[in-house]
């Protein structure tokens, strides 16, 4: 059984709607992140970085949200959630996964946490941190956007759903309370916010959205 231990609204969410998409048995386990369950020694044993998500699957422990997905779509290759290995659609699929993990989700960690990237009680320093945080995700929404403007397909990888979507969603959402100059939420650019709601129709979406009981905005 595959086990994915979780907190609703974390970069968990990506492969909690992927495992909805795949329509495989699996058990959610939550993480209590208001605790700091994360940064027990029970859970640190799973993940030494003391980060969510983690996936079990049999003896396997795997995490990093892209790496789940990876395996995910690997040992389920008849749900066509990624191009076959080889082509040029997997390459771009990889270029896109690393992109979203590596270049989206790590900016906006220091928009969160701001206060990481500077000395103790320099706010001043977080704040600007925040700011230029904020204006690197908008540089790079406007990336997202032009990618699903470029092709004109309902989905990031073009025609065909794939594991990058949930990816995108989830990042895309978490920029929901965008406010001021430096960018705006994902949902007000042209291509994003048609794409968002196809991704909100989804029921896979709807279930992991009910199953974390997340609220309006839902992006």
């Amino acid at each position: 059984m595959l086990v994915l231990h979780h907190y609703p609204g974390n970069a968990s969410m990506v492969p909690h709607i992927l495992l909805h998409e795949l329509k495989v048995p699996f058990e959610l386990k939550l993480v209590d992140r208001t605790r700091g369950a994360h940064k027990e020694a029970e859970y640190l044993r799973l993940n030494p970085n003391g980060l969510i998500p983690v996936l079990q699957d049999g003896a396997l422990v795997l995490y990093e949200t892209a790496a789940i997905c990876l395996h995910l779509v690997d040992t389920h290759p008849q749900a066509g959630l990624a191009p076959p290995v080889g082509t040029a659609e997997r390459a771009h699929f990889y270029k896109w996964l690393v992109w979203l993990t590596n270049s989206l989700q790590a900016t906006l960690m220091p928009y969160f946490y701001p206060e990481r990237w500077v000395d103790a009680g320099n706010v001043d320093g977080a704040a600007q941190v925040r700011t230029h945080a904020q204006q690197r995700i908008g540089e790079l929404l406007a990336q997202l956007d032009a990618e699903l403007a470029s092709h004109g397909q309902p989905w990031l990888a073009g025609a065909t759903y794939s594991a990058l979507d949930p990816y995108a969603f989830v990042m895309s959402r978490w920029t929901r309370g965008f406010k001021g100059p430096a960018a705006r939420p994902a949902r007000e650019w042209p291509h994003l916010g048609p794409y968002l709601q196809r991704m909100l129709q989804r029921p896979a979406v709807q279930r992991v959205l009910a199953d974390e009981s997340l609220g309006e905005p839902f992006v």
